[in-house]
């Protein structure tokens, strides 16, 4: 199989580099440009395939009005745009992958091991996201740009990318109850402070518009995520590890991020008990911390484990490999949506898009 054979490739790569960081680095370009030509010219692979598709003809009749009032300002406004231009529905496709990959690129570079970080993203979060969630996928390119300013200690520029991943999916306006840890050294004033203003911060989000229609659709019905309680469940096995086994070494070697880090975990722990609640909002929720999780995974080698060092260092990638083989053989919704792959890099089919 085309993905679980991709993803084998591109772990067998980066443990064939695995000690030539320079090769590493030159390989990880290759590497995410050839991700990003996967993901933005697949063609009718995706769940959400059709769902968008239907949101490209509404498109066709809106004007400023309805984007300035909808809850997705700047997705309505791309989906517009790529109308005006009379260009195909897939164009979409193109748009919100390249978001979401100069995100991740950003996010990437300020990685020890960009390569590995990359590879470490492919099983779960490229292949749900920008490959089918492409609403959400570019909001997540977003809030990595808002990780990297909240390691910066830069706040306003969060608060501003934030916001700007909103723009694409509401559900990143969570992400704005982090801003006062955003300023400085995560500490436990500021973490009060940030649950102070949590309470009613989550309370305007959830009594929203966006909250009310994701508690009818969500909460309480027949709607589930149900892979969810694996996705989510690795995050919360990896904010476990955290705190028993890197913690403290984490804080030695890279004090800069432990704050971004240690937040994400907790937001891990949350995203986990969510799940008895509604498991589609812990999922969503949940894609948002996996590059928060994948920073942990791809610096794990740099950590002292001594003895244990190469295990420590193996474990993550056998892990991803073993959930997403589980996926990629058992799962019929898996079967329904990714396969075949198609791609129309080298132009569309003269058929129906959605035939």
């Amino acid at each position: 199989m085309v993905y679980f054979g991709l993803a084998n490739v591109l772990f067998l790569l980066r443990y064939a580099l695995a000690s030539a960081q320079n090769a590493r680095r030159q390989f990880y370009y290759i590497v995410v440009w050839s991700l990003f030509i996967f993901s933005a010219f697949r063609f009718q692979v995706g769940c959400d395939w059709s769902g968008y598709y239907h949101q490209f003809l509404i498109a066709q009749n809106i004007d400023w009005s309805f984007i300035i009032e909808s809850r997705e300002p700047i997705w309505w406004a791309i989906l517009g745009r790529i109308n005006a231009l009379d260009l195909p529905y897939p164009v979409a496709n193109i748009a919100s992958s390249a978001v979401f990959f100069i995100g991740v690129h950003i996010l990437a570079r300020r990685q020890p091991d960009p390569l590995g970080y990359l590879v470490l993203l492919f099983p779960i979060l490229i292949i749900n996201m920008p490959m089918s969630g492409i609403r959400q996928g570019a909001a997540i390119g977003m809030i990595c740009i808002a990780f990297s300013a909240f390691i910066d200690r830069r706040p306003i520029w969060y608060a501003f990318w934030v916001l700007i991943a909103s723009g694409f999916h509401v559900s990143a306006l969570i992400f704005l109850l982090l801003f006062p840890v955003a300023a400085g050294r995560y500490t436990k004033p500021r973490l009060a402070l940030a649950a102070l203003l949590a309470i009613p911060g989550a309370y305007f989000l959830a009594s929203g518009e966006s909250g009310e229609v994701a508690s009818s659709r969500y909460i309480g019905t027949s709607v589930e995520a149900y892979g969810a309680v694996f996705r989510v469940g690795i995050l919360g096995l990896t904010a476990l590890y955290f705190f028993l086994f890197i913690r403290n070494k984490w804080m030695r070697v890279f004090p800069r991020d432990y704050s971004i880090v240690s937040v994400g975990v907790i937001g891990m722990v949350l995203a986990f008990l969510l799940i008895p609640v509604s498991s589609v909002i812990s999922d969503r929720f949940g894609y948002y911390l996996i590059p928060i999780q994948a920073m942990i995974f791809a610096r794990i080698p740099y950590l002292d484990f001594k003895s244990t060092h190469a295990l420590h260092s193996t474990l993550p990638y056998l892990l991803l490999l073993l959930v997403f083989g589980a996926w990629t053989l058992l799962s019929g919704h898996f079967q329904q949506c990714y396969i075949p792959y198609s791609n129309w890099i080298f132009g569309l089919p003269s058929n129906d898009l959605l035939r």
